[in-house]
Order: structure tokens, then C-alpha cells, then sequence
């Protein structure tokens, strides 16, 4: 099944289950995240709503939002394609073989698959990142790679903007990625039932195309099956010696050449420049459907008492 999150003309924010370009309201205003922790509770919920809607709405009709607000967001480096490119084509550090390195972002950052996205206070280069993710179900602590399935309870799309020129910043400092990941990160349209993605399982991930365009002009592309990490090792990885919990959010990390960060580095010749105000941004994953937003100005930066 695929699920939405959605602005009803009744004026309440839904949960709905989508076939092709319909949705299929639930009579109960209980958000996606908490229908998510039983399987077979969500199936129910789901073929109830198909049979008996609260209501029917075209899916261009309506505010489609962020299919759930997750206790917690991690993005890890799955791709190592896009690592390599990140340093101009050269070698990795080894350890990206021994573990899928993450970072952990900002709840309060997540917004829907329409909406506009301002430019980062006082960056000069922002960027978009092409990514899946997947959802926790079951809750659970240290899971082991074999038993990560059943913990995983669908997959949507992923997208953390990215003020490149205050991420590098901070990481010369020695720091993660904070600050320059922390304006905003895209889920949606919407989440898929883990089930709906098994025929198309390949390698260790699906055989899925993943594409990114501005203005309309196709800028990445990309396929899920070419994951380096598969999400079985990140939901042990990230479980260890702690719990996820039902709605944690999971990112595969960016595709490659998911992001104008890589094409300024391996084609420079011929990069286009960093997201501006009023670009298009669309990014699109077979099965899930696209991201559109429109890139706006920055809010204003109050200076700190240094200056900066």
C-alpha cells in the first residue's frame, strides 16, 4: 500500500491510502505514525479505507504533507559512488566498508513533498540531496542484520538540503554535519509498504531509478540497487546499543551524483551553478513518486556578537 498524508476540504490533516491518482481518507484523524508499529494493524486500517472512506479526493486537489513527523531522523552514507565523487573521484577512507556512517538531523526540519524551500540564512551554495529512506515499525534495540525486516515498515523518499559552504565549514572544525544540514529535509510523497517493493529487489536494494531535474532539465540520475550498504545493515548499525523507535526515519545517504555538490567537483566545466531562488526542484523515485518544490529566498541572519 502506499499512504499519504493530506489536507482534507473538511479542513483536518488525513491519513490515506493512495491508488493511482485517488485517496482513500481514513474516518480517524490519528496520524500515519502511530498506525505504524503492527503490520497487520496498518493492512486492516488500509483495506478498511479502501472499502469504506471517509472520503475520496484526487491527489492534485488537496496539500499532500510529509507522510509522518518522525521521532527521529539518521542519514547515513550508503552510496559509495557519491562518496567517491565528493572527493573529486578519489580514493575513500577505508571504514566506509566497515560501517555505514550517519548523522542525526533535525525532526523539526521535515517538510512535505510540495512545499517551498527557503535557502539556508547565509549560504551562497545550496544544494539538494536525491536519497530513499526507511521507516520504522516495530520498535526494537540492538537488531541484528537478519531480523531487520520485520522492523522495517516501509520506505519513502529522502531529501536533506544542504548549505554547502556552512557544512564545510563546520566539518574543517572537525565537527558532523549540523548547522549546513539543518534548514530542511524533504519525505513524501508518500510511504510505501515494504511488501510493495520486494519484486523489484536487487543487489542490496531495488531496481529502481532515482532521477533529479531543475527548471526542467535533468541534472542526476541514478538506481537504488546500486546501495553499497544495504538497509538491513543500517537498521543494526543504528540499533546499536540503542532503540528505534516506531516512525524513526532512516536515510539511505545520496545516490550517485544525487546532488550538485559531486557535479561541481567531477565537471566543473560544464556545473551549473548552485540553487537559487525560484528554482524548480524535482526529484522523482519509481514506485514512490516525485518531490516539486520551489526554492525561495533565506530568512534574514542576525548577526552573533562576533560578527558572524
Amino acid at each position: 500500500m502506499r499512504w499519504a498524508t493530506y489536507s482534507s476540504p473538511d479542513g483536518t490533516t488525513r491519513t490515506g491510502v493512495v491508488e493511482r491518482e485517488l485517496i482513500y481518507g481514513l474516518d480517524s484523524t490519528r496520524p500515519l505514525v502511530e498506525l505504524l508499529a503492527d503490520a497487520g494493524s496498518l493492512a486492516e486500517a488500509g483495506a478498511h479505507a479502501r472499502q469504506n472512506p471517509r472520503e475520496q479526493v484526487e491527489w492534485n486537489s488537496v496539500t499532500i504533507h510529509s507522510p509522518l513527523q518522525p521521532p527521529s531522523l539518521r542519514d547515513s552514507m550508503c552510496f559509495h559512488e557519491h562518496i567517491r565523487n565528493c572527493r573529486g573521484g578519489g580514493e575513500i577512507d577505508p571504514r566506509h566498508s566497515l560501517y555505514p556512517a550517519f548523522y542525526i538531523s533535525n525532526p523539526a526540519a521535515v517538510v512535505g513533498p510540495h512545499d517551498d524551500v527557503p535557502i539556508s540564512p547565509g549560504c551562497e551554495k545550496f544544494d539538494y540531496e536525491l536519497e530513499v529512506a526507511a521507516v520504522i515499525g516495530k520498535p526494537g534495540t540492538n537488531i541484528a542484520p537478519a531480523d531487520a525486516n520485520e522492523h522495517i515498515i516501509g520506505y519513502t523518499m529522502y531529501c536533506d538540503w544542504s548549505a554547502r559552504d556552512l557544512q564545510m565549514d563546520e566539518m574543517q572544525l572537525g565537527l558532523g554535519p549540523a548547522k549546513g544540514k539543518d534548514s530542511a529535509t524533504t519525505l513524501g510523497p508518500v510511504l510505501i509498504t515494504a511488501d510493495e517493493l520486494e519484486p523489484v529487489r536487487s543487489g542490496k536494494g531495488f531496481d529502481l531509478t532515482m532521477t533529479a531535474s531543475i527548471n526542467g532539465e535533468q541534472i542526476s540520475k541514478g538506481n537504488w540497487s546500486t546501495i553499497d550498504w544495504s538497509f538491513d545493515d543500517v537498521v543494526a548499525y543504528t540499533s546499536r546499543g540503542t532503540t528505534l523507535r516506531t516512525g524513526d526515519v532512516l536515510g539511505s545517504g545520496t545516490v550517485g551524483r544525487g546532488c550538485l555538490y559531486e557535479h561541481s567537483l567531477t565537471a566543473p566545466d560544464t556545473f551549473r551553478g548552485w540553487l537559487k531562488p525560484g528554482d524548480e526542484v524535482l526529484l522523482e523515485v519509481e514506485k514512490i513518486g516525485q518531490l516539486r518544490q520551489k526554492v525561495t529566498p533565506s530568512l534574514p541572519v542576525h548577526r552573533l556578537s562576533s560578527g558572524h
